[in-house]
């Protein structure tokens, strides 16, 4: 039941079913049921994977969580396309890596959803209609916590970097012991990493590993692994690695200077040798290319691109951030030369322990 309310209700009082409205997918605890159905298929992927996560958390017993979804007439459906559009997202914003999550039958192979967020480090860069990304999973996560306990807010922000702790986990083959890391890279991305006991990677999902972090406040902490912080130093190793590698010095292709970067070199081939051809553009090219963004350039970018900016006004916005020295990070004492390693935390078998 809900809220520790376990005790209070008998078996033969048991509720069968539960219809609420989305209230009920922000806080509440519902791993006794097993089947989710939802009426409307919310434009809001997010509000999809709440309603979810209230049922796929600690203490679910069933190896599979059923979620349907009620969709339009087909003579509404063919006129608003709203199946193909929320697919059309879903697979938007797998653009990283994934899990085996689908929201409808035939999502299988190319189709299924490797991941519902992006590993974008702006937190709800825009409305929750309109775009949703792993951060803003993440800031619901924060948002329910210091709700329920204001004194977080000032807690962990006086926490210093590196700090660290291990909880109890389950052990599987696909989710085995190990540790958790959240990185500051030195391009200044986000990033998480899951190492299992000998160092190997378990998955690159970055849902995947917020899921495995997930516990209540008054989970027990348990003792470190005895190579915790030789892990956790593999875990950084494999960030770095993995940022170098997949899109190179820009970051990952789902990044706003990844993006950014390849749409203006794209317009700068279209308009050369025209009156658009000009030195700012090609001087923001290279800023882009050579130094991080600012996180006010990562956010205002993430919103046009999102809102489907042209190529020239892509350009102008560029260059008018550029201008306004808001673009990137180009002084030497601001850059980041190394990766930061915020916090990490262990997963360890509790009869392990015992």
């Amino acid at each position: 039941m809900s809220n520790n309310k376990r005790t209070q209700v008998t078996p033969d009082r048991e509720l069968d079913v539960l219809i609420a409205i989305d209230i009920l997918s922000e806080g509440q605890k519902l791993q006794y049921a097993a089947i989710v159905v939802n009426y409307d298929l919310s434009w809001a992927v997010i509000r999809l994977v709440q309603r979810a996560g209230r049922v796929d958390r600690i203490g679910q017993q069933a190896e599979t969580i059923l979620c349907y979804s009620f969709l339009p007439a087909d003579g509404v459906e063919r006129i608003i396309r709203l199946r193909a559009r929320v697919r059309q997202r879903l697979q938007e914003n797998a653009e990283v890596v994934g899990t085996d999550e689908a929201f409808f039958e035939d999502d299988h192979n190319d189709q299924a959803i490797r991941d519902l967020f992006t590993e974008k480090a702006g937190i709800l860069d825009g409305d929750a209609d309109t775009e949703v990304d792993l951060s803003s999973y993440a800031f619901q996560i924060w948002k329910n916590a210091i709700d329920c306990n204001p004194s977080l807010q000032k807690i962990i922000a006086d926490l210093p970097n590196v700090v660290y702790s291990t909880k109890p986990h389950v052990s599987r083959i696909e989710q085995p012991e190990g540790v958790l890391v959240y990185v500051r890279t030195a391009k200044g991305n986000d990033a998480l990493a899951w190492v299992d006991k000998h160092g190997n990677p378990v998955t690159e999902s970055q849902f995947a590993i917020l899921r495995a972090a997930m516990c209540e406040p008054d989970t027990p902490a348990l003792p470190r692994h005895d190579n915790h912080h030789t892990l956790v130093h593999q875990g950084v190793e494999r960030i770095a690695s993995e940022e170098k590698s997949i899109g190179g010095q820009l970051g990952r292709p789902s990044g706003a200077r990844f993006r950014t970067y390849e749409r203006l070199k794209r317009y700068a081939d279209e308009v050369k040798g025209t009156l658009f051809d000009t030195q700012q553009l090609c001087r923001a090219i290279e800023d882009i290319y050579s130094y991080p963004l600012r996180q006010v350039a990562i956010d205002i970018l993430n919103r046009q691109l999102r809102s489907g900016i042209s190529d020239a006004d892509l350009a102008q916005r560029v260059i008018d951030l550029r201008d306004e020295d808001r673009l990137c990070i180009i002084h030497e004492e601001e850059e980041m030369q190394e990766p930061r390693i915020i916090c990490s935390l262990g997963l360890r078998d509790s009869e392990e322990v015992s």
